[in-house]
């Protein structure tokens, strides 16, 4: 693979007009879904969990996401930390489901509490993508035709896009996470690799968060995105418009309200980015059109010979140290 995207300085400057993919009524949509989840919202729910490993507590989470909904997760905190910690959200990649609490250590070994989202419908892998189950239905799964996959699920209509409930799902869990017991609610972190980069954007957007960590986010610049690589999830979409010929206009008004762009826009808290130059699944534009667009102080990383997998271990050490200098 080879570094197919503009030069490095180029996307540095990288600043598509906001107008073009957000829709122009993008705050009232996502302001309306949040406050109907709000009213049918009940208290979150923990039960304990026995891993048999004595370092760490966790507890089986659920709690109410897009349109009350039951949303499934694990909250995990280092065991005998007296005193409200901060707490590291974790949103997952395309395909993947909350899995075991064994496989969530590092931000608790580190000192933070954790909590790890789990993916409405999703939770048995895809090709490329990790492969840890999920325990979360979908009840709203809109009709209509669509690809193998979740992008095209109800792509039709804002209202119906599987995104329009997942990032609700992502934002609710935000809002939660400061309301359990331990938790510091002034140090929350919204963080996500891919797939869960797109939701760590949302949740700063729309829900009280200190800092933002976003790996090779994907549902960048959408539109962009989907006329510049032929491997899925992306494709997904082409494959879609390529056979519902006449789509494209509602599939381009859909994309428009949940394009992550427009969250990153209105996302104030600091935030770390990276982005990898040989990555086959996310453009580099893509990820820079929301580094760019985002409000807040920001930094990235760049990766100039990385895939899909970005810094790995080394992004996470630079994230340990940007946490620590800020929270």
């Amino acid at each position: 693979m080879m570094q197919y995207d503009l030069p490095l300085e180029e996307l540095r400057r990288y600043a598509p007009d906001l107008s073009g993919i957000v829709a122009p009524d993008f705050d009232t949509f996502w302001t309306a879904a949040l406050s109907r989840a709000e009213q049918m919202a009940a208290p979150p729910v923990l039960e304990p969990v026995e891993t048999g490993m004595p370092m760490i507590e966790a507890y089986d989470l659920t709690f109410s996401g897009f349109d009350g909904q039951p949303v499934r997760g694990w909250f995990i905190r280092p065991a005998g930390l007296v005193g409200p910690l901060p707490c590291i959200i974790q949103y997952l990649g395309y395909g993947g489901g909350r899995g075991r609490p064994e496989e969530y250590l590092h931000w608790p070994a580190t000192g933070y509490a954790c909590l790890v989202m789990d993916l409405r419908g999703q939770g048995a892998g895809w090709t490329g993508g990790r492969g840890s189950t999920g325990a979360t239905d979908d009840p709203s799964g809109s009709g209509g035709p669509q690809t193998a996959g979740f992008l095209t699920r109800g792509i039709r209509a804002p209202e119906t896009s599987y995104y329009h409930r997942l990032f609700v799902d992502a934002i609710m869990c935000a809002r939660v996470a400061s309301r359990i017991d331990g938790v510091d609610p002034d140090n929350i972190v919204a963080s996500g690799a891919s797939q869960g980069g797109a939701q760590a954007l949302a949740a700063a957007a729309f829900a009280p968060v200190a800092a933002a960590l976003v790996d090779v986010p994907f549902l960048c610049h959408i539109a962009q995105a989907i006329t510049m690589v032929d491997s899925d999830p992306y494709f997904e979409l082409v494959r879609y418009l390529r056979w519902q010929r006449g789509a494209e206009a509602d599939v381009m008004r859909t994309l428009s309200y949940i394009d992550a762009v427009g969250f990153a826009a209105r996302a104030k808290a600091p935030a770390m980015f990276s982005v990898a130059l040989m990555d086959r699944i996310i453009p580099p534009r893509t990820v820079f059109a929301a580094y760019n667009a985002y409000a807040g102080a920001k930094e990235i990383e760049v990766y100039p010979y990385a895939d899909h997998e970005g810094g790995e271990a080394d992004q996470l050490q630079k994230q340990r140290r940007f946490l620590s200098a800020l929270l």
